[in-house]
């Protein structure tokens, strides 16, 4: 795959350091890989702080901790300190599960400019259920202890069927634990969110009710609180500009150290990632095969290669696109130009006709059941 000759190549701005796949929650909707179970491998401190500095060192300011759950490494201070020393923002995305307030002061410390605490329903029973761990206390007390320890306070709820319909009482919640921002993040269909879609996909109209609850709460707190509400792009028909582009911004370092332009491309085959074990962050981003692979247009095919559109969403998403049509050079299926489009449609008109079927836990069990025999 090659992408175009002619496209300049920015330098990376945002680091997202995938840090651990290990999580003591089992999210139906995570975003780690299916066969998350086979890449146990992760990168030891030395080759982190390696990493970061090279990404530093490339242009990188922006730096997000996450995994599976960063908490879990015994080493995320020391990360924390030298990417301070380095000059980055670095953010902590984390379930808050078992954060203790020693560990944010501790984390505040070593110069952590930004917690990001998710939860998964504004009431217990549904929290503890969808996250696989009796965790919504705990979730609670860490965002009150995050605001008291002087970060911003940022709270995270993943939205799907399971708790659309509780929209108003998330905003409330927020509300309740003085969130300086909230992120309301519809469903992104990759990883385990994909394998549990027709479970978690909600209805138009559930998702139409959802989204003028929120508007609705976005201008009352307008000054107060920033409300980012995350369309789902199914109901979209316009792509979303994936990833700012492809290698043109974002930087994901898996915990085995494979570098990713997005942190679904572990989906797309043939695509031949580099790892970070292999080569230096630099020769990653500007001569390995998967960073230049969808750079620029010459690897559009119609209607995307001579759509006026094509600057500003550079053709979709590229794992959507291979997920849905077996392409990945196809044009995003969620575009109402492309010859696709039915595809998304059919799933939207068949949302909410699924309840019965269990949805399936993200844990190490179920991810060596996914792998197929070698």
């Amino acid at each position: 795959m090659a992408g175009s000759k002619t496209a300049p190549i920015t330098n990376p701005r945002w680091l997202l350091a995938e840090l651990t796949y290990r999580c003591p929650l089992q999210c139906p909707y995570c975003s780690n890989p299916l066969d998350f179970a086979e890449h146990l491998n992760e990168l030891g401190t030395d080759e982190w702080l390696r990493v970061l500095s090279e990404a530093r060192a490339m242009g990188a300011v922006q730096l997000g901790f996450s995994g599976g759950e960063p908490l879990t490494r015994g080493d995320l201070t020391t990360l924390v300190r030298h990417a301070r020393a380095l000059g980055y923002y670095s953010n902590l995305i984390t379930s808050g599960y078992g954060l203790s307030e020693e560990k944010i002061v501790e984390l505040r410390t070593a110069g952590l400019d930004h917690i990001q605490v998710s939860i998964q329903a504004p009431e217990k029973t549904l929290n503890d259920q969808l996250a696989g761990t009796e965790s919504f206390e705990n979730k609670k007390q860490v965002a009150r202890l995050v605001k008291k320890h002087g970060y911003p306070m940022v709270l995270c709820v993943v939205i799907h069927r399971r708790n659309i319909h509780q929209m108003r009482e998330i905003l409330e919640m927020a509300i309740e634990l003085q969130a300086d921002y909230l992120e309301l993040a519809n469903t992104q269909y990759y990883g385990w969110a994909h394998l549990n879609r027709e479970q978690l996909l909600p209805t138009r109209e559930q998702f139409e009710q959802a989204e003028a609850i929120a508007q609705e709460y976005k201008k009352a707190l307008q000054g107060k609180m920033k409300i980012y509400y995350v369309v789902p792009d199914y109901y979209e028909d316009r792509p979303k500009a994936c990833m700012n582009g492809w290698g043109t911004t974002f930087l994901t370092i898996a915990p085995d150290g494979m570098a990713l332009p997005c942190h679904a491309a572990r989906e797309l085959p043939d695509l031949r990632c580099p790892n970070v074990r292999d080569m230096s962050i630099r020769d990653i981003w500007l001569h390995s095969e998967a960073f230049n692979a969808f750079r620029g247009d010459e690897w559009m095919q119609e209607p995307c290669r001579s759509c006026p559109e094509k600057a500003k969403d550079f053709g979709g998403c590229r794992c959507q696109a291979y997920l849905m049509t077996g392409d990945t050079r196809r044009t995003d299926p969620v575009c109402g130009l492309s010859p696709d489009r039915h595809l998304i449609d059919r799933i939207i008109s068949a949302a909410g006709q699924s309840e019965a079927r269990p949805l399936t836990f993200r844990n190490v069990r179920n991810s060596k059941a996914l792998v197929p025999p070698h």
